[in-house]
């Protein structure tokens, strides 16, 4: 039997960090749970806080490939660099022409900065550019490949 995951993203937005990520990797919010027309009914039938609404958001991949993302508001900020992080593999892989590949990996770049990324450096051993390390909204380290 598969084992069924979720990625757990600890952050202070989680709303606005899951628009980003809903963004940046084609993902869309998870479906209310069957029975229920929403998420705001099922918090009211689970009689959570209203202050606790926003406490968390949720992922999915709409293809079904992917793991589930959650994101869960915790108090502390984020002190240091993430021991895991996403590889966003927008150039097709080092199969695919160098030439084809950069300009893939530079228009998703171009993209997620417009989304709310920031560029922390461009890796280019030899002189030709391999990745770009980027973080999202709150800090989170990623890479375009």
């Amino acid at each position: 039997m598969a084992v069924r995951w979720t990625l757990t993203v600890d952050c202070a937005e989680p709303g606005k960090l899951a628009e980003f990520w809903a963004a940046a990797l084609g993902y869309a919010p998870r479906p209310a749970p069957a029975g229920f027309a929403d998420w705001e009914e099922w918090l009211r039938h689970y009689d959570v806080p209203e202050e606790e609404w926003d406490d968390g958001a949720y992922l999915t991949d709409p293809d079904g490939v992917g793991p589930n993302i959650s994101f869960l508001k915790v108090p502390e900020p984020k002190v240091a660099k993430n021991r895991l992080h996403l590889d966003i593999q927008a150039g097709g892989g080092r199969e695919v022409p160098w030439e084809e590949r950069m300009p893939r990996v530079v228009a998703a770049v171009e993209r997620l900065t417009a989304a709310g990324a920031t560029v922390l450096r461009e890796d280019a051993p030899d002189g030709r550019l391999d990745h770009v390390v980027m973080a999202d909204p709150e800090g989170n380290e990623f890479c375009v490949v």
